[in-house]
């Protein structure tokens, strides 16, 4: 099989805890029928996560910008785990990328280990660069609410031909405009807004699923997040947060019969905690109504490092996106964003995203 070749827009703790994790995989070879632990498929379609190659990558940070991507992937501010020493591989380094909206600014006020600070060099034209590289695919790990740059990004993906992953909350391959576009270009898209391996969102949603199948009526829930990391000190702009609300409450919502009242869901961010660092802890609680009307209350803490959480997940993207070129398929691939992805197009349980995923891979749904 050929190797896929990446690009990623964003080299924050994800994409450091994707590069690691591509490298740990490809030295880490298991036999066939072995569970790899990490992973949801080890071999997927004839890919393996080493065939997964970087072959460009943008970034606004003076301490990234022009370094040699596996140095950049363990520069400040990031401050995620350091499982794995990446190799140096075909020395790509990092492209000053197009700032906009990709910087909040109430993070310029932070101490410099913690906050970005924005490299004087000029832009590069990214759409040529994606072009110069070979790139199948772009993974976009822009801070949350970074609208108009992830917008940048996707149409430099539309004028050179390369596929989008978007992990991050804005709506672009669930937009319908937008997927339309893909879709006329024959560019395979996935999207928006990366789930995590067992992250909060998974497990609300499979709880609630689980209440409403065993008859207890929901009455109202919440899950607050807190955590260390930039996109935690990002997230203080609560008006950076509209699509991230929107998108995790979805994703929530679309499991229940009947979807609460506002008033009585909330789900979000609830504060930064520096020393946390990449740590995230999530508190969670469901009120609900079981057999006689009797109040029946759940309560859960998860605590997780958070850019690994989601590196499975992205790797099994980026290979499902690979056999879609493969097989000239464009427009929003409706299946792998179902089952990966928090905001898709179009809505599913996760079982049956899971069951549309495996048919995707095999060749027996087109999308």
């Amino acid at each position: 099989m050929k190797e896929i070749r990446i690009a990623i827009a964003g080299v924050g703790n994800c994409a450091s805890s994707l590069l690691q994790g591509i490298d740990y995989y490809r030295r880490h070879k298991q036999k066939k029928e072995q569970q790899v632990p990490g992973l949801m498929h080890y071999n997927l379609g004839g890919y393996l996560p080493g065939d997964i190659k970087v072959v460009a990558a943008f970034d606004i940070d003076t301490r990234k910008v022009g370094k040699p991507v596996h140095e950049a992937i363990f520069s400040e501010p990031n401050c995620t785990k350091k499982f794995h020493q990446v190799s140096a591989g075909n020395n790509v380094k990092v492209a000053m990328g197009t700032v906009l909206d990709g910087v909040a600014e109430h993070m310029t006020s932070y101490p410099e280990n913690r906050r970005f600070v924005i490299s004087k060099k000029k832009p590069v034209d990214v759409a040529a660069a994606l072009k110069k590289s070979g790139a199948d695919i772009l993974v976009n790990y822009l801070p949350v609410g970074s609208a108009r740059a992830t917008e940048f990004y996707a149409e430099a993906c539309l004028k050179s031909g390369v596929s989008l992953i978007n992990c991050v909350p804005v709506f672009i391959v669930s937009n319908k405009t937008w997927a339309k576009r893909f879709q006329e270009s024959g560019i395979p898209a996935i999207g928006d807004d990366i789930k995590s391996q067992i992250g909060a969102t998974i497990i609300h949603r499979c709880l609630t699923k689980l209440f409403e199948d065993r008859g207890v009526a929901i009455d109202s829930t919440y899950q607050l997040n807190v955590g260390g990391n930039t996109d935690f000190m990002n997230m203080l702009n609560s008006s950076r947060l509209k699509m991230k609300k929107i998108s995790k409450t979805e994703a929530v919502q679309s499991q229940m019969i009947n979807p609460l009242h506002p008033d009585h869901i909330h789900i979000g961010p609830s504060d930064y905690i520096p020393w946390l660092n990449d740590n995230k802890v999530c508190f969670l609680r469901i009120e609900g109504r079981g057999f006689g009307n009797v109040p029946l209350h759940l309560e859960l803490r998860l605590s997780v490092e958070d850019s690994p959480n989601s590196g499975g997940v992205v790797i099994d993207a980026v290979r499902c996106c690979k056999i879609a070129r493969d097989r000239k398929i464009g427009g929003p691939l409706r299946s792998p964003s179902a089952y990966f992805m928090k905001h898709p197009l179009t809505q599913y349980p996760d079982e049956t995203a899971k069951v549309m995923l495996e048919e995707f891979i095999k060749g027996i749904r087109e999308s």
